[in-house]
């Protein structure tokens, strides 16, 4: 088991990701830092100071995308399985010996990872549920802090470099898991998961439309497959939001209804808020 951390510009946060890989209770036969590039000072620094640590092997190269980042820290990797760790997260002690665990008795597994804990921003635990192919289609099933059979990452052509506007991980798992197999998600928050407001999660929302198009573009053939399965996927999704919506409406006469809109539910829901409204 190697541990690739990825590094850009994040300082000190590098070195507490690197030492949660080092305390792991399935301590791992390496760990690779990736520099992608970094320019600020302190980072720098913390990323020479890593490398004088006799565990860790440091490569540096220029900036060219967490994608690269990953796969070079792979490529680099002489173990079946790898764990990728962005820079300002941090693993829980037994991530390591709960994924692997999981994938060693289950072979059709390609990857595995954990819920998240936020921190930072918001406080919360976050449940992603990984599975197949058809559980990608509509919403990125699996966090990007994931242990991976190299093989499978070799077969699938690896990470997209030239994505770096976001989503490489969600496309990286549909190239993963888009001809079979499957990814397992571990029912414990063992990724502590920072927030931020310019994160690149948060930017990467902002063009998300675009984003999954070319997911959808890339990925044609998978969508296909699964036309029927994803477009009511997104419309449960829909009534989801709609319904979370009009419970917080009804409950609160001061939140406007907004327009009323037509063929898509809404002008049941205004209704429904009316009524309960009184």
């Amino acid at each position: 088991m190697s541990v690739i951390v990825t590094a850009f510009d994040q300082g000190g946060l590098v070195a507490d990701a690197v030492e949660s890989a080092l305390r792991q209770t399935r301590v791992p036969e390496a760990v690779i830092v990736v520099d992608d590039g970094s320019t600020d000072g302190e980072s720098v620094e913390v990323v020479e100071q890593l490398r004088g640590d006799p565990r860790v092997t440091v490569l540096r190269q220029p900036n060219r995308g967490v994608g690269a980042a990953r796969n070079a820290g792979i490529a680099a990797a002489e173990t079946d399985l790898v764990a990728v760790l962005d820079g300002d997260d941090r693993l829980a002690p037994t991530f390591l010996e709960r994924t692997t665990a999981v994938l060693e008795g289950d072979p059709d597994a390609r990857a595995a990872s954990s819920w998240l804990r936020a921190h930072g921003v918001i406080d919360a635990v976050v449940r992603p549920g990984g599975g197949s192919a058809v559980d990608f289609l509509h919403r990125n099933a699996c966090p990007a802090t994931a242990v991976i059979r190299r093989d499978a990452w070799r077969a699938c052509g690896g990470y997209d470099e030239d994505m770096r506007g976001g989503f490489e991980d969600w496309d990286f798992f549909l190239s993963l898991v888009g001809d079979g197999g499957h990814v397992i998600v571990v029912p414990e928050p063992l990724v502590e998961y920072r927030t931020a407001p310019a994160s690149a999660n948060v930017r990467s929302m902002d063009a998300r439309l675009e984003l999954y198009g070319q997911l959808v573009d890339k990925h044609r053939a998978v969508f296909e497959r699964h036309l029927r399965e994803v477009l009511l996927a997104l419309e449960a999704r829909a009534i989801d939001a709609a319904g979370r919506w009009e419970d917080l409406v009804a409950a609160d006469r001061s939140l406007p209804v907004g327009e009323v809109t037509y063929g898509d539910g809404g002008m049941a829901a205004a209704v429904r808020i009316a009524v309960r409204r009184g």
